[in-house]
């Protein structure tokens, strides 16, 4: 766990989020994202939420990438993977990407995952603008992040305005206590929204962004000037744009579009947050008590650490933009719905036994499986192998069922694995083993796999 979740305050913890928002212009990713991702903060970050636009999606591309993962899923999953961070979801619509990181530790305590997708722009088709969304409850608090593209060009911010509201209104998820968008404690709006500085002349924008002041724009930032006006935006709260506009450079510089268009510089890409509203005291007493007791009990904490983009990238005519947030709040689940038991030495030179017992009941199915992972995995699909729950009939509450695995489907050297039940219907892992050792087998030394040891000598 993060050094912050240790002896937090009055039971609260504070998590730390990292956000990514990019569009990629249809560029294959950098070799190397480690920057943009700040491996390195102390304390270690806990969830990784990165939104793209314009992911190279044109049909035969896209085809491709629904049978396997996308170059920039590939990408940000090798980096991660090996710092100890799962890929726990993601939801793609032709361009826009969004996809979900979390240390392992917490993936029991990421459940109800949904997704989904609203198409916009060119009459909604083809979906070259919209939004897609993945909402979730993390320790049992409501957390949902709407990654959009909106209408370009400087004279459509009212339409960019509609487009928002109209996904708003449309995303709807099959959950009796969050069905839509803004019923969610938390909402992080992100993305090339596209809004753009208007009236100001190319030379005072230049000069200004130049000389670093960029405080002379930004009361003709189009969004700032909404937020005035619009009542939907006035909810939701910003950072300081204290960082150069991130759109429109020349690809692979530092250099504004000296192009023949001459696109004047904005901030099309942003990352804001919106904590609902407490609720107002109703007729119905039982839903504003209900309400208003969580909010009191367990308010949730939203501090942004960070918000600046890093210019050094330049596969794309923008830049990434980065915020870090810290959440601070007190979980409401605190205990796994299932544990898993490793039972004896496991080696491919015998059959290996596991039992699990269901702690709480949830809607579990003859479907849900459970699988060995060798620790730097990347996702719930990137097994070794992996054996069906009890498959006559769903296991009871505390009933400890005993699984074995086959020695010839288990690895045949050493390593360190965890075992982790996969919930079908909550599509994530919802429980892991302590982490185990796998024996070397016999037959690996036999196959020549690894040198046979004979008295602390290599033969």
């Amino acid at each position: 766990m993060s050094a912050q979740n240790v002896g937090s305050r009055n039971g609260h913890q504070a998590f730390r989020l990292h956000m990514v928002t990019w569009n990629v212009g249809t560029a294959e990713p950098p070799a190397d994202v480690r920057s943009l991702l700040q491996l390195d903060p102390q304390p270690a970050t806990d969830l990784f939420v990165i939104g793209l636009q314009e992911v190279n999606a044109t049909p035969v591309r896209y085809i491709t990438d629904l049978i396997s993962e996308d170059s920039w899923s590939h990408l940000l999953m090798d980096t991660l993977a090996p710092m100890g961070y799962i890929k726990v979801t993601s939801v793609r619509m032709q361009g826009l990407l969004l996809i979900l990181f979390a240390k392992q530790v917490h993936l029991p305590f990421i459940r109800d995952i949904q997704s989904t997708y609203t198409r916009t722009g060119l009459f909604g088709y083809w979906g070259n603008k919209g939004g897609v969304s993945v909402r979730f409850s993390f320790y049992g608090h409501m957390l949902c992040f709407l990654n959009c593209h909106l209408a370009a060009h400087m004279n459509y911010a009212l339409q960019r305005m509609d487009e928002f509201e109209y996904i708003l209104d449309r995303q709807d998820f099959d959950m009796y206590n969050t069905p839509q968008v803004l019923e969610h404690k938390v909402v992080f709006w992100f993305g090339d929204l596209n809004f753009r500085i208007a009236d100001h002349g190319m030379h005072f924008l230049r000069s200004s962004i130049n000389n670093g002041r960029f405080n002379l724009l930004w009361n003709k930032d189009q969004l700032t000037m909404m937020k005035k006006k619009e009542p939907i935006l006035q909810e939701f709260e910003e950072g300081p744009l204290c960082f150069k506009p991130t759109y429109k450079f020349d690809r692979f510089s530092e250099t504004y579009d000296t192009s023949g268009k001459k696109r004047k510089p904005a901030w099309t890409d942003r990352i804001l947050w919106r904590i609902k509203p407490k609720a107002i005291e109703t007729e119905d007493e039982n839903s504003s008590t209900s309400s208003s007791v969580d909010d009191d009990e367990y308010p949730i904490k939203v501090t942004q650490d960070m918000y600046t983009c890093d210019v050094s990238y330049g596969v794309s005519d923008h830049k990434p933009v980065i915020a870090t947030f810290s959440l601070e709040m007190r979980k409401k689940v605190e205990t796994p719905l299932v544990t898993l038991t490793v039972e004896g030495h496991w080696s491919a030179d015998e059959d290996a036994t596991f039992t699990y017992t269901i702690l709480e009941n949830f809607e579990s199915s003859t479907w849900d499986w459970i699988g060995l992972y060798k620790i730097g995995f990347k996702s719930a699909s990137d097994y070794s192998t992996f054996a069906w729950v009890k498959d006559d009939e769903v296991a009871a509450n505390g009933e400890v069922v005993t699984v074995q695995m086959s020695k010839n489907e288990l690895p045949l050297l050493a390593g360190e694995y965890v075992l982790g039940y996969y919930s079908t219907n909550m599509q994530t892992l919802i429980a892991f083993s302590p982490t185990f050792q796998v024996l070397e087998s016999q037959q690996a030394v036999m196959e020549g796999l690894v040198p046979e040891n004979i008295n602390g000598h290599e033969k």
